[in-house]
């Protein structure tokens, strides 16, 4: 299998990269960077110019792209970065995809469970009506950019994925700091969700979701077990054996972070419903375990 993968730099797309890579698949690279390599291609994320024709030549495309929300502050400036750097590339891929004489028999898209809110009554799945509020609406745009693949005939995969837990970067080392700097606690009253799932089920789910041909649609890449912020923040002091006591207020975070801290202080719970009914075993279901394996 060939495959092509757009935002294959960053940190999930390298763990993707490696995990096909090592069962003997080509992988190419498209990268904004300069190529270190013949596995990478030059793009500027917004055109086909220079890069389009290899989507002649391979058998599946990641969708990976999208400029990270951990990044702060949250000025109007960067949030259209936010939106531009998901929804330019997918168009790009979909216009590339539409010229091409041999298409991919699968693309997969990447995505948020924030789709479905900061704030909701019950339990969201992939059922769940998109919400209004910023974050939600990104993925809505984001999503939609590729939409047209479909039309072609070519089986699209969404993963709408939850904070990705890995050392090497994402929103999970920022989250883990004060922690780790002895000032461990919960933010604001503790109760909102906390979704998460482990750098290995984000992978494994997206090769399994990927190579199982009754795969379509979207999926919520979400470990299966429920978990709020005080029980995350607590685990975190547990595994690190560091004290929790130190409650975040609400107004400090909003204080120092400004608009990017709801992604600490909100949070709807959710499930991976359609990911678990088509068979998906999850390497780590539960937060500790997940922990230890990363931070241990």
């Amino acid at each position: 299998m060939k495959v092509l993968i757009a935002g294959g730099s960053g940190f999930l797309g390298t763990a993707v990269k490696r995990s096909i890579e090592l069962d003997k698949h080509q992988v190419i690279v498209l990268t904004r960077r300069a190529p270190k390599n013949s596995s990478q291609i030059q793009w500027d994320g917004k055109t086909t110019e220079g890069w389009g024709y290899i989507v002649n030549e391979v058998d599946a495309v990641l969708n990976l792209t999208g400029f990270g929300l951990e990044h702060w502050p949250w000025t109007p400036q960067q949030k259209r970065k936010f939106l531009d750097s998901r929804v330019l590339p997918g168009l790009a891929l979909a216009s590339a995809i539409k010229d091409a004489s041999h298409r991919p028999s699968v693309f997969l898209q990447i995505s948020g469970v924030n789709r479905y809110g900061l704030r909701g009554e019950g339990t969201a799945d992939e059922s769940t009506p998109a919400a209004d509020d910023f974050l939600a609406q990104i993925t809505v745009h984001w999503e939609a950019a590729t939409q047209p693949i479909e039309d072609l005939g070519v089986r699209r995969v969404i993963v709408r994925t939850a904070v990705v837990l890995s050392g090497r970067g994402g929103l999970f080392p920022l989250m883990a700091l004060p922690v780790r700097l002895f000032a461990g606690g919960k933010f604001g009253d503790g109760r909102q969700a906390m979704p998460w799932i482990h750098l290995a089920d984000e992978v494994g789910a997206m090769r399994f979701l990927l190579e199982n041909e009754n795969a379509r649609g979207p999926y919520n890449l979400i470990a299966p077990e429920p978990t709020s912020n005080a029980t995350f923040m607590k685990i975190i002091a547990k595994v690190l054996h560091r004290p929790y006591w130190f409650h975040v207020p609400v107004f400090l975070l909003r204080l120092v972070l400004g608009e990017m801290s709801v992604l600490l202080t909100e949070g709807r719970y959710s499930q991976p419903r359609r990911l678990l009914e088509l068979g998906y075993s999850f390497k780590f279901p539960g937060l500790e375990d997940a922990l230890v394996d990363i931070l241990i």
